[in-house]
């Protein structure tokens, strides 16, 4: 898996680049053959617009979202794409400024404004951003364009025009949901957010959204709390961007990267602050695994699971097998916040800047952790884990806490497997076989990985100049084997005649057979799904 493509020509530097939204789909030249079955629309998130004026964002995670879509219908492909109408996209272009602060970019002030007027909003603070640029899922009927706030937008995947924006805070006891919800076959959406309660109390929710309703009811007017999981610090949640599932546990990995929430309620009053100035590292804490049951739903609290420091951004899989609950993991060593290395200047550099800076960073790893559901005192000091075909360890410690110790599936200098994706129908919270990635080297999407979690090994697609995104699975219909389908992806080729394509891999070995090219250069993309053609 480790890359043996180099960068120098920082072709990767178009990725971070603004585009214009296109008034119509654009027709794509196909190259190979694409599977007669394949017919749906894979749609993708991403930011799009990289300054304001005269004003630049300075983070990934601060362009303003756009909604792609690569339709595929009767062996013809089409792009398209469209800025999202939020508020804070539509102000700025109406100002032509950065009205609303960003993860990572703050606004100030109109500077046109008389001074009284500038006094007044300084210390009027923070808004919060609806840029809904990581992620769209669907909830009952509808789809919606997500961050990590209480907003999100509910959007036409047809069209792509953008219907109305959604604050969650009506409905639900939450301050923000992560933009990564499990999502059950009747369409039932479960999430986990913060919750900010009386008191400064703070708890981790977890959120039910029901599947359509016969009514035609919006199923958010019947979404509630299933159960809490309680911070282990008063003031300072940890950082969450997914959870685990499996069909009777939650699983909630408490990491060491915390919002200070002191800082964050001060940033609505201090101007010139960012959320990315609210986290900060405990050193200290480790990471805590945290387990809930389903049905019903309890959080387990003598079930005390702890390890060393690391950052995760995304579960790959969770699943139970003869009482132990497996999770695996893409993780990055230590406590340090790997979002510190994703400002737009660091991955803007010369190759060789770019490699030096990620060399500081965190080091990435996939890993496997495993729970022992059955604990009883007198096994203190000895590997509670039976599983036969892992080496992760849960050892149980005189205060009562496990100590777990992973499995490492895949370590590679500076090769990140990241974004990862499964054969989500047959297998979220199933023992499976294989997880799709996008390969990151030094920070920068190079290629695309299968890894088989049970054996290590590895397939890659990788060429020379090609920026890929996340791969979707799409099954095969009627398929029976794991990996019987396609991986659909975004890649940039930047300086080619058509720079932007979408690629279709074989997911049992990924052989290419096809690729949809348009002219068109297509920003980075962070997540997004696949929708099949409708059967009516």
């Amino acid at each position: 898996m480790v890359s043996r493509i180099e960068h120098p020509a920082a072709g990767y530097r178009r990725i971070f680049e603004t585009v214009e939204e296109l008034s119509e789909p654009i027709p794509a030249e196909i190259i190979g053959e694409l599977p007669s079955w394949l017919g749906g629309s894979l749609l993708r998130m991403g930011p799009g617009l990289f300054e304001v004026g005269d004003e630049p964002f300075h983070h990934l995670f601060d362009g303003q979202a756009v909604i792609h879509k690569f339709d595929l219908k009767d062996g013809r492909v089409t792009y398209n794409r469209k800025f999202i109408r939020t508020d804070t996209y539509i102000r700025a272009m109406t100002e032509n400024r950065i009205v609303i602060t960003e993860f990572g970019t703050a606004a100030y002030p109109d500077p046109c404004k008389n001074i009284f007027s500038r006094f007044f909003t300084y210390f009027k603070g923070m808004e919060v951003t609806d840029n809904c640029m990581v992620n769209i899922y669907p909830i009952g009927e509808d789809f919606y364009a997500v961050t990590e706030s209480n907003f999100i937008t509910k959007v036409d995947p047809d069209s792509l025009e953008t219907l109305k924006k959604v604050d969650l805070c009506k409905y639900l006891s939450v301050n923000g949901v992560t933009a990564h919800p499990h999502i059950e076959a009747d369409g039932t959406v479960y999430n986990i957010g913060n919750c900010f309660g009386k008191n400064m109390s703070l708890v981790y929710n977890i959120v039910k959204i029901p599947p359509a309703q016969e009514d035609k009811s919006d199923p958010l007017e019947k979404s509630q709390i299933v159960v809490q999981l309680p911070s282990s610090e008063r003031l300072k949640p940890s950082y969450i961007h997914s959870f685990g599932m499996t069909d009777n546990y939650f699983v909630l990995v408490e990491q060491p990267v915390k919002i200070n929430l002191l800082k964050f309620l001060s940033a609505w009053s201090v101007t010139g602050c960012t959320y990315m100035d609210c986290f900060e590292s405990n050193e200290s804490m480790g990471t805590w695994f945290h387990l809930a049951s389903k049905n019903p739903a309890e959080y387990l609290r003598n079930h005390k699971f702890r390890t060393s420091a690391f950052n995760v951004f995304h579960h790959i899989n969770t699943y139970e097998e003869q009482g132990f609950v497996v999770v695996d993991l893409c993780t990055w060593k230590g406590h340090e916040f790997v979002y510190n290395y994703l400002y737009l200047a660091n991955l803007r550099e010369e190759w060789e800047e770019v490699k030096r800076a990620a060399m500081r960073a965190p080091q990435p790893e996939v890993r496997r952790y495993v729970l022992p559901l059955d604990i009883h005192r007198e096994e203190q000091g000895k590997n509670l884990v039976s599983l036969p075909y892992t080496t992760a360890t849960a050892v149980l410690h005189r205060d009562g806490t496990i100590w777990l110790e992973p499995e490492v599936l895949f370590s590679g200098p500076r090769q990140a497997f990241e974004f990862p994706q499964i054969n989500y129908s047959q297998c979220c919270g199933k023992k499976y076989s294989f997880a799709y990635g996008l390969g990151l080297n030094h920070f920068i999407p190079d290629r695309i990985v299968k890894l088989n979690v049970q054996t290590k090994k590895s397939w890659v697609w990788q060429e020379e100049d090609c920026y890929p995104s996340e791969p979707v699975f799409v099954p095969t219909p009627g398929a029976t084997e794991e990996d019987d389908g396609v991986l659909l992806s975004i890649v940039v080729k930047p300086g080619a005649e058509r720079p932007g394509f979408l690629l279709v891999l074989d997911a049992v070995n990924l052989k290419e057979l096809a690729r949809a090219e348009v002219d068109a250069i297509i920003p980075v993309t962070l997540h997004g799904m696949y929708k099949p053609q409708s059967s009516d």
